[in-house]
């Protein structure tokens, strides 16, 4: 994984995952590809997210699927080459990367590994992972034992990514001042941590998707500058354009 780097004059990129990075939904792609359609919609509103993504991994378990397997489904995933491209782009300029998802550890970087992109990121903020003795995924809350609750209105109770906008900006962390940030993002979980941007920052998401709309009839005032995009071409012109503009005004 990429050292964090502190340089103010290089611009913090905060990476949503599914439908961001990955064109898809990544816990979508495992029940669908893994054959777990039927037993997910049964469970579907009778559990927590989480908590259901855990029992599609206990039943995949007790199927005989082993972590091997998942994996291999995982390595079908495609991504777009141009959202490669500008994660390797942002990267090389020494921008600092950081994915901040609602999906899980092992997923994400299972996908980004077998991509090569993996080491273009200092860190993967996600509902943890681990695997047990008996060789079971087991996914957990991101705020659970080890993260207490967060309190907010706005985002589910597994994970509030304003929350962890706010730890990473902590202004009694190392960092030599504060960096602008550019928020990538596409869900209605990507909305909060949006409200705690400033002026000198940049949220891009992506058009007609959740966080689009609900940026777009907002009542609040949505400070930091607004670049939609709709596909991936788009993306990486516009993500370049801001790492340059940022890097310019230092």
């Amino acid at each position: 994984m990429a050292p964090e780097n502190q340089l103010s004059g290089k611009p913090l990129i905060i990476w949503d995952f599914d439908r961001t990075i990955m064109d898809d939904d990544s816990d979508r792609w495992v029940v669908v590809e893994m054959g777990l359609t039927q037993l997910f919609n049964q469970l579907r509103q009778t559990l927590p997210w989480n908590s259901l993504m855990d029992r599609m991994m206990e039943e995949l378990h007790s199927q005989g699927k082993t972590i091997e397997d998942i994996t291999n489904c995982l390595n079908r995933v495609v991504l777009n080459p141009q959202i490669i491209s500008a994660i390797r782009a942002a990267h090389a300029h020494g921008c600092d990367l950081k994915v901040l998802s609602d999906a899980n550890q092992f997923f994400i970087e299972t996908i980004l590994k077998n991509h090569g992109i993996y080491d273009c990121f200092s860190g993967i903020i996600t509902n943890p992972t681990s695997v047990d003795e008996a060789g079971r995924v087991r996914i957990f809350p991101y705020h659970g034992s080890a993260v207490p609750p967060h309190g907010c209105d706005l985002c589910p109770p597994n994970l509030c990514k304003g929350f962890v906008l706010n730890k990473i900006q902590d202004p009694t962390s190392q960092a030599i001042k504060k960096r602008a940030v550019i928020y990538i993002g596409d869900g209605g979980g990507d909305f909060c941590p949006t409200l705690k941007l400033g002026g000198e920052d940049h949220v891009m998401p992506r058009k007609d998707f959740p966080l689009h709309r609900l940026i777009s009839k907002s009542s609040t005032p949505i400070k930091p500058k607004v670049h939609e995009w709709s596909n991936g071409e788009e993306l990486n012109k516009t993500l370049i354009r801001l790492i340059d503009l940022v890097s310019l005004k230092v």
